[in-house]
């Protein structure tokens, strides 16, 4: 298994800060998909002992393999299908060299390694209880994984939550609990995302969450919208040496009406251009860009090459991106959320 594209082109791994991010690499199979990790990971001189964190993305009927690299902090996410047809599991992986700090809790392996606090996807207690309880129930577990790290939902730097488009209406009710339990720290809230997939990771779960919080005080970055002066989570989050962002949609942040609806490139750009903002106001460029994550709905995938240039352009050193498609998002005009990590030099 070679560590190339189907386009020839090498995989894309961005090194920060000892800090070493790999794209999500899809195959037909997870073991596949955690051999050409293991690749990469070997061509940069790591192994699956240097894994801090890895990201699951499955699709529906696939079987992935939380143990490809042993007792480590995993993610697993539901989702709608790759950008390939033919691949069925992605695999995602954070490497620190040593593999920092390993925790083991009857919910999942917690990693601290660069003081960043790698939490497992948290789900909800009882499967019965209403969608508000749900999430509620998952913040209640990431609070005891943060716990076990000697921290708190205070650190918390960005939430990224996956729930089905039926639960669309309710999805307001997450509020309160967010509200409750994520208010109390000096940096304010958290970043969030939210991303609907029709398949639950778990049968009659109505809400997965992955999470990551940080060791060091935390500053929220806002360039000045107002909008979020009412809700649970703000566009960006400075901690340490790194900026933890949002998901950004095509949303105009002063009349929060959708925009481009329709048009992939005109909303990728106006994303792209709102990221571009926030990482101003952080006193950063788009150079600074390590991760991207992008979630495209399935009408979004025919035209989705379309924005490889436009993309390098912005974001030159974002080379560990990550491509999933997801059943929709939280705005029904909406073809692509951008979720993106930057780093301070």
């Amino acid at each position: 298994m070679n560590d190339r594209q189907e386009d020839g082109a090498p995989v894309g791994v961005s090194v920060a800060h000892g800090t070493v991010r790999l794209p999500a690499l899809p195959a037909p199979t997870a073991a596949e998909a955690y051999a050409r990790a293991a690749s990469v990971l070997a061509r940069n001189g790591l192994s699956g002992d240097d894994v801090v964190h890895v990201v699951e993305y499955v699709t529906p009927g696939s079987v992935a393999e939380a143990a490809g690299f042993g007792a480590v902090t995993v993610s697993r996410v539901p989702v709608e299908r790759l950008i390939a047809p033919h691949d069925r599991v992605a695999v995602e992986v954070t490497a620190h060299p040593g593999g920092g700090h390993r925790i083991p809790t009857p919910a999942g392996v917690v990693t601290i390694a660069g003081d960043i606090v790698h939490l497992p996807t948290t789900l909800p207690a009882d499967l019965t209880a209403p969608f508000r309880d749900q999430y509620r129930s998952c913040l209640e577990t990431a609070a005891r994984l943060l716990e076990a790290a000697g921290t708190g939902l205070h650190a918390l730097v960005r939430t990224t939550d996956y729930t089905a488009t039926a639960t669309r209406a309710d999805y307001p009710r997450c509020g309160r609990p967010r509200k409750e339990l994520l208010g109390g720290g000096e940096g304010g809230y958290p970043g969030a995302a939210g991303i609907l997939v029709d398949h639950p990771v778990a049968e009659g779960a109505m809400v997965s969450l992955d999470a990551l919080a940080s060791l060091h005080p935390l500053r929220g970055v806002n360039p000045g919208w107002t909008r979020y002066d009412t809700l649970t989570y703000q566009p960006g989050v400075a901690a340490g040496d790194t900026l933890f962002m949002s998901g950004f949609g095509a949303l105009d942040p002063v009349t929060q009406q959708a925009v481009s609806g329709g048009d992939l490139l005109a909303q990728a750009d106006h994303v792209y251009t709102a990221i571009e903002a926030v990482l101003r106001e952080a006193g950063l460029a788009g150079e600074a860009v390590v991760r991207l994550v992008e979630y495209v709905t399935p009408a979004a995938l025919p035209r989705y090459h379309e924005l490889d240039g436009l993309r390098e352009r912005r974001f030159p050193g974002a080379h560990a991106r990550t491509s999933v498609v997801c059943s929709a998002l939280l705005r029904p005009e909406f073809l692509i959320e951008v979720v993106p990590t930057a780093v301070f030099p």
